[in-house]
């Protein structure tokens, strides 16, 4: 059974001019698992545009969604799916997760299918190849037995393989429209029904083999649409799932209890632990500490928070318990507008995208038109039915329509999806196509031409001993800086293993008290370091006995990024650096990168 799963994108109110009211926009979109061409496309649409109280509809044929504006004060939810099931298209609300398992066990069927298809496709060729091959030696006996053993198995595998095509294109029908299954079940059956009443007949040409193997290629294409989209849309859920789904609320009295991070609302109280991600949008109202940042800013530097600072859900808290109230949550926070802007990105129509629309909007009529006029072209020119009926079917079969509407906006998704993967949000839908007419390449520093995190610079030259002291109580501690210690550490050493009782103050590093003395790894302050000393370090290693090491971290350089500007200066392509951090890193960044 197809299905359409309903999500809320959020509401927002718009003033009306001259009037003293507000009218109430919601914008929800709907999985149409059902809608397969351009023909399904603007079936969907004017069926919701016909509704009251909406005011934009656009769907997304790959990604098989709706997205639909309305007034809550006039529609529903519920009048919205009642009208696609009307249409033809049956709709059932179901959450993220149930959407996924779908997407997953259809991805599974459509491969099942596959297998049944070319199973049977790949034993009906040897049948037909030892027909076609042995015509002039092969008795009338054997040639009705092969073909009569080519109806045994294809028969149940068009009935099997071909269900979806066969569904859809009577759901089409009873909602008296035409979509892009509507010619390719017709093919189908006309084929497996022609070649069946010309085995019963005794005739030497029949063409199970074509029937089924035009399902399985077409199997193979519906597959890797279906595995394409349920990636795309992982790619998506991956970065939503970077939000906390547990919350620790505090209520009037201190008493903290855990709830889901959905249930959260504006003006709840909430504490998030040293090591744990944001669960929501808010203000910090007590406690101060470091927030990495780097999933909404792309900026790998800690960010200093305190009492009347700002917090976003999906964040990560790196050093000491914070106390926040909750400004947004769910489906309004920062995070879930990224991937909003994903979600717009592959919805959005593209300028070649529009213009393939509207070429399959029409393909299907005249796929029709010209099967019909073929048909009784040839019935007029004096050919027999059967042979006319014939010529029909090739055409149908020939003219199969899926990759016009699928190609444009299946290499939009693919890419959108592979941007995703490689840190580039891809915002606007027609950006890939603007970009051939680019000029200029501006590149952030921070996550983009360089790593996105910190390294020790020069471990090599670093003691021994004092790197791998400084590093037991670095990797007790969730701060960049101590982060990249560690990790040289372990490069040069192998294992590390984290000291114990380690305490760590926020802003200013950590301590621990051994038998030899206090050993303290953070500022120049917090280790008491002389102001001459402490140029050009991030921070600093005092051992017990006094011995004091400096540390450098920086963002390092990718390695390919030389390599990139130099292709885009070579392109024609003027390169330029933008920055928001210390003008000495940038520098270095930029002569290092060649811009």
């Amino acid at each position: 059974m197809t299905s359409a799963t309903l999500e809320r994108t959020g509401s927002l109110a718009r003033e009306v001019p001259h009037k003293d009211i507000a009218v109430q926009e919601q914008m929800i979109a709907l999985a149409v698992e059902n809608m397969h061409c351009g023909g399904c496309m603007r079936a969907v649409e004017k069926a919701l545009g016909q509704c009251a109280g909406v005011h934009h509809v656009r769907a997304n044929l790959s990604a098989k969604r709706v997205q639909v504006r309305f007034d809550p004060n006039v529609s529903s939810e519920e009048a919205l799916i009642g009208a696609l099931e009307q249409a033809g298209f049956h709709a059932a609300c179901l959450d993220d997760a149930a959407a996924l398992q779908e997407e997953a066990r259809r991805d599974t069927d459509y491969l099942r299918r596959v297998a049944v298809a070319g199973f049977a496709a790949a034993n009906i060729m040897l049948l037909s190849v030892a027909v076609w091959s042995g015509t002039q030696d092969m008795d009338a006996a054997t040639q009705a037995l092969f073909h009569w053993l080519s109806a045994l198995i294809a028969l149940p595998a068009v009935a099997y393989a071909g269900q979806p095509f066969f569904a859809s294109a009577l759901q089409a029908l009873k909602g008296r429209r035409l979509n892009m299954d509507v010619p390719i079940s017709l093919a189908v059956i006309l084929a497996t029904g022609m070649s069946l009443f010309q085995t019963v007949q005794g005739s030497q040409q029949v063409y199970f083999d074509a029937a089924v193997t035009l399902l399985f290629f077409l199997l193979i294409g519906r597959w890797l649409d279906q595995r394409m989209r349920l990636r795309a849309r992982g790619e998506a859920q991956n970065l939503l799932s970077l939000q906390s789904g547990m919350a620790t609320l505090v209520n009037d009295r201190g008493e903290q209890r855990n709830v889901p991070a959905h249930a959260l609302a504006p003006g709840d109280t909430v504490q998030v632990a040293t090591g744990m991600r944001v669960p929501a949008d808010g203000e910090v109202i007590s406690g101060e500490g470091r927030i990495d940042n780097s999933l909404i800013t792309g900026e790998s530097e800690p960010v200093r928070v305190a009492v009347g600072d700002p917090v976003y859900a999906g964040t990560l808290n790196l050093s000491a318990p914070l106390l926040f109230r909750v400004t947004a949550a769910d489906d309004m926070t920062l995070l879930a507008e990224i991937g909003r802007l994903m979600a717009d990105a592959e919805q959005g129509r593209a300028r070649y995208r529009r213009l393939a629309d509207r070429a399959a909007r029409i393909y299907a009529p005249a796929v029709h038109l010209l099967g019909a006029v073929t048909f009784l072209g040839w019935l007029l020119l004096g050919a027999g039915w059967e042979s006319a009926l014939t010529y029909a079917i090739a055409v149908l079969i020939i003219t199969c329509p899926c990759a016009l509407a699928l190609a444009v906006p299946a290499v939009q998704i693919a890419a959108a999806s592979r941007l995703f993967r490689e840190g580039v949000l891809l915002k606007a839908p027609d950006a890939l196509e603007r970009l051939a007419e680019a000029d200029t390449a501006v590149f952030d520093k921070t996550g983009t031409l360089t790593l996105g995190r910190p390294v020790l610079l020069d471990a090599d030259a670093i003691p021994g001993p004092l790197l791998k002291s400084a590093a037991r109580l670095a990797a007790a501690s969730a701060h960049p800086y101590a982060r990249a210690v560690a990790e040289a550490a372990r490069e040069r050493f192998g294992r590390v293993q984290a000291a114990a009782r380690v305490s760590e103050t926020p802003g200013e590093g950590m301590a621990r008290i051994t038998k030899a003395g206090e050993e303290r790894l953070g500022s120049a302050r917090w280790c008491n370091v002389p102001e001459g000393e402490a140029a050009g370090a991030s921070l600093f290693y005092r051992a017990a006995d006094g011995t004091l090491a400096a540390f450098e971290c920086r963002d390092a350089l990718r390695g390919d990024a030389a390599d990139t500007v130099q292709t885009l200066a070579g392109m024609g392509l003027a390169v330029a650096l933008l920055w928001g951090d210390g003008e000495e890193a940038v520098r270095k960044a930029a002569e290092g990168a060649g811009v």
